[in-house]
């Protein structure tokens, strides 16, 4: 990777070099980016609102700022005035100076010239950031032509380098192929290489790797570090996933309604917050070993590292061996519980499932040979990464999907024969709830609250007029939302109070399978703290099973009694909560457990060499 990045970096400084771009000579520690007093406002009906208020802080050469906070606090606005890609209903002022020369005031041309040139930006979704009707290549030679006079051949040259550099497998393909024909993780990698294509000196990650699996975001992350050791820029990234922090931040500003309440090195942020907002945010971060009674960070890696027969200086024998014995003997109890749980609520067996032929799209098997089990009052995590068939296994239990082979039964009735619209598999799905991953998407636009969470109770005939509005209520105070919200439209409701929705709506005919897909993926940290201690509250309380659809483990290690693992349609491994985590015997889960970033510094540290030691013993 070395030589790639000299020879990828160097045409670009060169030619920045001799032309008097800015900063053509920094040096690490050197100072890019100084922000003194930036207040940005937008006008909403006749009155300015305040998104941020007076920032102040500095970024420097081969450094990177986090900016963390919630949906709303401002990061990002704030981000953005920096480069002028705001609203025109938005103000600007402050000081911005790069590299000594001050960015605000100056015309669109000037900012345009510094925005690709002296400025970057990664956004957080690749398939809507870049042009779905150009191929890679095309775009990233539009960037280099548009900041540099050389010519296309030149510049084709040059993309290929970049390609190359951000360690696309084949960059002649990728140069030729179109954002769609390319996975999460490889439009990523190629808008990164878009993004340094002209040699920046201050790189602006947006959200990178939110919408990533942890394998993926592991390796971005890898990708993110190396490039900005090698190429010296001074690095912004805005997120609200503290593992992300832990792996990448040199230094922390924390935001919180348009303020820096608390600023500083990661490991002061981490290891002795100050601010009460800062202290409430690293206590809502999800992390693997909260499921458990005692400490397991480092444990679990530990534990990864001698399943893996990979040494490091933190693991333990005589504690693993005891670990161990817990995990056979936790294994041996939930195998004698099963005669105690009664019918499975879901099961399947030898299930295969395919997307049907379209056109000229032959079928695609997406599930081959699952077998799985929920019982009543059980919590079934299903973990792996995008395209493994989780969500497939999760529509096909709601009936959405038909099964091309095996037998699936949902309450004990057999659906993988019936047809789509029968009157039998409506009954059924009477007894299933699902929640979708995004509920802005899920929810009727046209629809206020009540209404929403009350139609499948009026289209089931369940109830109707006074106790269907009774009911209702009923739901709202279920999932802790004022009864007033039922006249609201999902609009006017923050993306946590739309998944509580989505949650009472599934609820309304009292299921006694809920599935749930992804349900927190799209939420800040938080709001999905608070989301999951609700989920957990209304599942002890109502006593549904539920199948969790997820790639967070931490997520799952918090929920769930038992784990299926899938790769590539197949469930590849299955147990206990403290069996898959603690003890993984797949090579697959011991890579998925490897990748998931810690809220700490120095752990994740840990976690990283460890990864590094299984990539190259060729566990992959």
């Amino acid at each position: 990777m070395t030589e790639n990045l000299g020879r990828a970096g160097s045409p670009g400084r060169q030619r920045r070099g001799a032309k008097g771009g800015i900063g053509a000579d920094l040096v690490k520690g050197q100072m890019v980016l100084e922000v003194s007093d930036l207040s940005v406002d937008f006008g909403v009906e006749k009155e300015w609102v305040p998104a941020a208020i007076k920032l102040n802080y500095e970024v420097r050469a081969g450094e990177v700022l986090a900016i963390v906070g919630e949906s709303g606090s401002g990061k990002s606005a704030s981000s953005m005035a920096l480069l002028g890609l705001l609203p025109s209903n938005s103000r600007v002022s402050g000081s911005v100076k790069l590299a000594g020369k001050e960015l605000l005031g100056k015309d669109r041309a000037a900012i345009k010239q510094a925005r690709g040139n002296d400025v970057a930006v990664i956004f957080q979704e690749p398939m809507t950031a870049l042009n779905p009707v150009y191929t890679i290549g095309n775009q990233i030679v539009e960037t280099i032509r548009l900041h540099n006079p050389i010519s296309p051949d030149e510049a084709k040259a040059r993309a290929l380098k970049m390609l190359e550099l951000v360690e696309l497998p084949d960059p002649e393909k990728a140069f030729k192929s179109y954002p769609h024909q390319l996975s999460g993780g490889q439009r990523q990698r190629a808008m990164i290489a878009q993004s340094l294509s002209c040699d920046p000196k201050l790189l602006i990650a947006d959200e990178p790797t939110t919408a990533l699996d942890v394998t993926v975001q592991a390796e971005i992350l890898d990708l993110m570090r190396h490039l900005k050791d090698k190429l010296n820029s001074a690095v912004i990234l805005i997120t609200h996933d503290m593992g992300v922090v832990a792996d990448l931040a040199d230094r922390i500003a924390v935001m919180r309604r348009g303020l820096i309440v608390e600023a500083g090195s990661a490991e002061q942020i981490f290891h002795n917050p100050q601010h009460e907002y800062t202290q409430a945010l690293l206590a809502a971060v999800p992390h693997l070993g909260q499921g458990s009674e005692d400490e397991a960070e480092v444990d679990i890696t530990a534990a990864l590292a001698a399943a893996t027969g990979t040494e490091l200086e933190a693991v333990d024998a005589a504690e693993l061996a005891v670990r161990e014995k817990e995990n056979l003997e936790a294994l041996a109890e939930a195998e004698a519980a099963k005669e105690r749980r009664g019918e499975p609520i879901l099961e399947l067996k030898g299930v295969a499932i395919e997307y049907p032929k379209q056109g000229r799209v032959p079928a695609f098997r997406a599930v081959e040979g699952a077998d799985l089990i929920v019982y009543p009052g059980q919590v079934v995590g299903l973990v792996g990464e995008s395209g493994s068939g989780k969500t497939t296994i999760g529509r096909a239990a709601v009936g959405l999907l038909p099964v091309a082979e095996g037998s699936l039964k949902v309450v004990g009735r057999e659906i993988s024969q019936l047809k789509k619209n029968s009157k039998e598999l409506h009954d059924i799905r009477r007894s299933v709830g699902m929640v979708f991953q995004d509920p802005s998407s899920s929810l009727n636009p046209r629809l206020p609250i009540g209404e929403s969470i009350g139609e499948p109770m009026y289209l089931a005939g369940v109830a109707k007029g006074a106790d269907l509005q009774k009911r209702v209520e009923t739901l709202l105070d279920q999932v802790e939302l004022p009864r007033s919200y039922r006249n609201r439209y999902p609009h006017e409701l923050s993306g946590g109070q739309k998944q509580r929705v989505g949650i009472a709506r599934a609820l309304s005919l009292k299921p006694k399978l809920m599935v749930a897909d992804e349900p927190t993926s799209a939420l800040d940290v938080s709001v999905q703290a608070k989301v999951l201690e609700l989920f957990q509250a209304l599942q002890k309380e109502l006593g549904f099973a539920a199948l969790f659809v997820t790639h967070d483990l931490a997520v799952i290690d918090v929920l769930a009694d038992h784990i299926c693992v899938m790769q590539r349609g197949k469930i590849v491994e299955q147990g206990s909560r403290d069996q898959i985590l603690r003890n993984p015997q797949e090579a697959y889960t011991q890579r998925l457990l490897a990748a998931v970033p810690l809220p700490d510094p120095e752990k994740q540290r840990e976690r990283r060499e460890l990864r590094e030691l299984l990539l190259a013993s060729g566990i992959e």
